[in-house]
């Protein structure tokens, strides 16, 4: 497999909004789980601010997490991190793959926010758009819109990166599963997967599991049906990409399909500023486009965008199917669809999704 290139990794923290309910009808296949990381100092992507374990991060997720009685969380984010060597991830259906993140240090209070004003409407932090990211990005990671019946998810898929679980593929081997289960036990000590921490340090970087078998995966979804491992999971999801990906789009003067589009990026690619993360991917787009907060067309831009990451896609053996691309997002841009207003249809790896 593929090993990517070192990058120096970063995250940021911004409070978002909780998810309001969405409906979808989707045709199940097997799926994949994207990679973490964080955003690289030199990446374009909100400055120098980066991530660590520990700490509390956003505000609670009431429509996030169900059940009506979850307590809200601490304040929250980002946190600082020290240079690794990156751990191939491709996932379930051999899709993405990302850098690692090696994180030290407290989570810093908030990070830097956008003043510029997204030419296409509601932005993705609205709650019924942000509904509508979560099933678009479900159905190519779970092949499923069904994205809260992810929290319980864990394997090892063999990639290199130890056990993937959660929402968003949280990794025992890059660093963010650390972060997670620390972010879990500062809401709720005596958790049962606290007992997990020391070996979740010694595993990070490899793909042992070491410290954590035989009783991990199952203490993994026992967990899942606690609102603060719910919370947590969205936190941290919150805290290293979407609030990021917003807060750039926003700077960039996209709309919620631009803001969107930069999610899924960050989600499969992980952040950093090498040719194959979200840095290199954008910085790729500026050489040929101009976003609309340089007076550049939305729609060119976004397709210059789209370009650049297929190419980093094509020059990673995980990535190399890029439907994701060609039958989702492209056709939301061919549709000037900027406002990505609903019904939404689509396809992912040759399965049809709508969102009414």
């Amino acid at each position: 497999m593929k090993m990517p290139p070192n990058a120096v990794l970063a995250a940021v923290a911004v409070s978002a909004t909780a998810v309001a309910v969405g409906v979808a009808v989707a045709v199940p296949s097997p799926g994949d789980h994207a990679a973490k990381g964080a955003v690289a100092a030199s990446s374009p992507l909100l400055g120098t601010v980066s991530t660590s374990p520990g700490g509390a991060s956003s505000a609670s997720q009431p429509a996030d997490t169900a059940p009506a009685t979850t307590p809200a969380s601490a304040s929250g984010s980002p946190s600082a991190t020290t240079a690794s060597t990156p751990v191939p991830k491709p996932s379930g259906s051999n899709i993405p793959g990302r850098p690692s993140a090696t994180s030290t240090g407290p989570h810093p209070s908030s990070a830097a926010t956008s003043t510029a004003t997204p030419s296409s409407g509601t932005g993705l932090d609205d709650p019924r758009k942000k509904e509508i990211a979560m099933e678009l990005v479900s159905s190519a990671e779970n092949s499923s819109l069904d994205w809260r019946a992810q929290y319980k998810y864990i394997e090892d898929i063999k990639d290199g990166r130890g056990y993937t679980g959660g929402l968003i593929g949280f990794c025992s081997g890059t660093g963010d599963m650390l972060e997670l289960v620390q972010h879990y036990t500062a809401l709720k000590p005596n958790n049962v997967l606290a007992k997990y921490l020391n070996a979740l340090k010694a595993d990070n970087g490899s793909d042992t599991h070491d410290g954590l078998d035989p009783n991990f995966t199952s203490d993994w979804k026992a967990a899942a049906a606690d609102p603060l491992f719910q919370q947590a999971q969205n936190d941290e999801r919150d805290r290293t990409y979407f609030n990021p990906a917003v807060s750039q789009a926003k700077a960039d003067g996209l709309g919620a399909l631009g803001q969107f589009i930069y999610y899924d990026a960050l989600v499969m690619h992980g952040p950093g500023s090498d040719s194959l993360s979200f840095g290199g991917i954008r910085a790729a787009t500026l050489r040929k486009a101009k976003p609309p907060s340089q007076g550049g067309d939305e729609v060119a831009y976004l397709n210059a965008f789209l370009d650049a990451r297929i190419v980093a896609m094509k020059a990673d053996p995980s990535h190399q199917d890029t439907s994701r691309i060609d039958t989702e997002q492209r056709v939301f841009v061919k549709n000037r669809n900027l406002a990505l207003a609903t019904p939404l249809h689509w396809s992912v790896y040759g399965d049809a999704y709508t969102i009414d």
